[in-house]
């Protein structure tokens, strides 16, 4: 019997757990105390995301994708790679696409299909539907709630767009999983309490490395890194370029300008990278439009030396996760394959070779991520007892402060759910708004960060530069969706914002920011340190401007002119790049304003007590 929970009806509400695939998705549920996946009608528990449109409506699965080389124009597939994306993000893959993407609001992508125009989720959201419709004639009753999977290096947006897709299928998403950390729920029902295990996913058209820990039934993970931009279908695309030119001379027109036979091309492909697993040589042969069918003989050497590069972009986030996780290989004592991916020989070998230890497959790694998100549903539902996941965020949260420094709130690789709160100022006299600028990423600058969302806080009262106390608070859920709030603590100000980040970004430059985080470690530090160094030169000599005209009058002309003397100084110094001179001139600045800041203290003091009797300032 399927763990169930009740709705206000009274009626049986289901968790089931879903892997929502770049080429293939699975859906699963808890029969009792055993993930179970989900078959369709024609006894597959695998449903290929391809979406065919007919006249008579959408179709998903097995007929889609059989239909798709006949009606090319009305088919689309591999929507994963482009959930929460921007048309650049996704321009190389157009290439070997049969179908057109387009911008919306110079943001957001539409797919071009069966005549309409649909967004990511739209499309990923009749994925769902199909899935939630799969599993409601296998239990006999309505699906209405679900765990999703994603990639673990999922940004903010995919997450976002992935909850979307869930909600416009009619599902309430209750959580948002990492695949490799559903993989290790799969895993750990039946296996040791204590271990180190690493979560290689390679999947159609997304790649994940995890360093998890298992103890007493706790799996928490130590780090994570990879590619939601890295696939089989990448695997696939090396192929297409290999054969490429020989199928247009075959055809005598190029594959731009023939759509039937690109997707002819990319199925033939993918089914000899599915023999090539098991046989050393086969066939490519597709049909051309001309009547005439091309063909190839592909070995699997030949295969292995085409696809090496796609397979070695895998390896160096496998030593990093290690890294940020402060283990070695020899610290592992398991390593799981997870993705239809990691069937392919070559991947198998290199995992070994980069971790020192043969991997685990005794579960399907096709199913395992819709197992473990079974098993997390199960958890969420209660039936599921003595086990926790804890995952983390995979890179460092923070607000750009006064010139263009990064200030992280939250490390990257903390543990989630989570939460942070750190109180800042204000820079200028008199300000009623303060602009909050949310950034992501390991460098020192905001400007070297991805950024992801701006808001403003208004209604502050007017007060001199650095009194404001506004207390800015991170809070990441358990789907590691962002929300973050400012409050101004005296007027009671507040705003707050849900972070869906800007788009642009493609995101190979995610990896690409955690390893320049340590490429440039010592120049982004000295950047920062001379922008903090300004920055406290300008704060200072606006303060000793402000008091040199309200004591001008105070002090004699040779002090007067001193300071002026050290505040050119300070100036010219502010514009160069020599830190160490700003400090030194500051310091003149600081020892030349000293007498002129006593004074003003004593006429202040003296200002407070005119008039007053010695009674009256005792009984205050």
């Amino acid at each position: 019997m399927p763990y169930v929970s009740l709705n206000n009806a009274g009626e049986r509400a289901p968790f089931i757990g879903i892997d929502l695939g770049t080429t293939k998705s699975v859906v699963a549920y808890m029969d009792g105390e055993e993930p179970r996946v989900i078959p369709g009608e024609d006894g597959s528990v695998i449903l290929p995301s391809v979406i065919g449109f007919r006249e008579s409506g959408p179709v998903v699965g097995e007929t889609a994708r059989r239909e798709a080389i006949a009606r090319a124009d009305d088919t689309v597939y591999s929507i994963k790679r482009f959930m929460g994306k921007s048309l650049e993000d996704v321009r190389e893959d157009l290439r070997f696409l049969p179908f057109d993407v387009s911008p919306e609001d110079g943001a957001v992508i539409r797919v071009r299909v069966g005549g309409a125009h649909y967004t990511p989720p739209e499309l990923s959201a009749l994925i769902l539907r199909e899935l939630k419709q799969r599993a409601q004639r296998h239990l006999g009753f309505e699906v209405r709630k679900a765990v999703i999977t994603v990639p673990a290096y999922f940004n903010d947006s995919q997450r976002q767009s992935t909850r979307d897709a869930g909600k416009i299928a009619g599902l309430e998403v209750l959580r948002i999983v990492n695949e490799p950390t559903a993989a290790s729920l799969a895993y750990g029902l039946d296996r040791k309490k204590e271990g180190v295990i690493a979560v290689y996913d390679f999947g159609g058209g997304t790649f994940d490395i995890s360093i998890l820990k298992l103890h007493d039934g706790i799996f928490e993970v130590l780090s994570t890194c990879g590619d939601t931009h890295l696939g089989g279908d990448d695997i696939d695309y090396r192929v297409i370029e290999h054969l490429r030119s020989a199928v247009e001379e075959e055809a005598g027109t190029s594959l731009n300008d023939s759509r039937t036979t690109l997707q002819a091309l990319k199925d033939a492909v993918e089914a000899a990278k599915v023999r090539l697993s098991a046989e050393d040589r086969t066939e490519v042969a597709v049909p051309l439009p001309n009547g005439k069918t091309f063909r190839s003989s592909l070995d699997r050497k030949t295969f292995e030396s085409l696809i090496t590069p796609v397979v070695e972009r895998t390896m160096d986030p496998c030593r990093q996760a290690l890294k940020d996780a402060g283990l070695s290989s020899a610290d592992l004592d398991e390593v799981i394959l997870v993705g239809g991916t990691t069937l392919i020989p070559l991947v198998r070998r290199k995992v070994e070779a980069v971790f020192g230890k043969p991997p685990h497959t005794e579960l399907n790694p096709r199913e395992v991520v819709a197992r473990g998100a079974a098993i997390q549903a199960g958890i969420l539902a209660g039936a599921v007892q003595d086990m926790l996941l804890l995952d983390v965020t995979p890179l460092s949260l923070g607000i750009e402060v006064m010139g263009g420094v990064a200030s992280v709130l939250i490390p990257r690789n903390s543990t989630i759910p989570t939460s942070a709160q750190e109180v800042f100022t204000t820079y200028a006299d008199g300000q009623t708004s303060v602009d909050i600028h949310v950034v992501q990423g390991e460098r020192e600058l905001a400007a070297d960060n991805r950024s992801l969302a701006r808001f403003q806080l208004k209604g502050s009262e007017p007060m001199p530069a650095g009194l404001p106390r506004i207390e800015v608070t991170f809070l990441i859920d358990a789907n590691g969706i962002l929300d973050v709030s400012a409050k101004d603590s005296k007027t009671g100000a507040e705003q707050s914002v849900e972070v869906k980040p800007s788009y642009g970004l493609a995101d190979e430059e995610v990896e690409r920011m955690i390893r320049e985080s340590f490429d440039f470690a010592e120049s982004d530090m000295e950047a920062r340190l001379l922008i903090e160094a300004r920055t406290e030169a300008e704060t200072v000599m606006r303060a000793a401007e402000k008091a040199l005209a309200q004591g001008a009058g105070l002090i004699d002309e040779e002090e007067k002119e001193e300071i002026e003397e050290a505040l050119v100084a300070l100036r010219d110094a502010v514009e160069g790049d020599d830190r160490s001179v700003i400090h030194s001139r500051l310091d003149r600045l600081n020892e030349a304003t000293l007498h002129l800041a006593e004074v003003l203290m004593d006429s202040t003091l003296l200002a407070a007590v005119k008039d007053h009797k010695v009674e009256e300032l005792l009984k205050e």
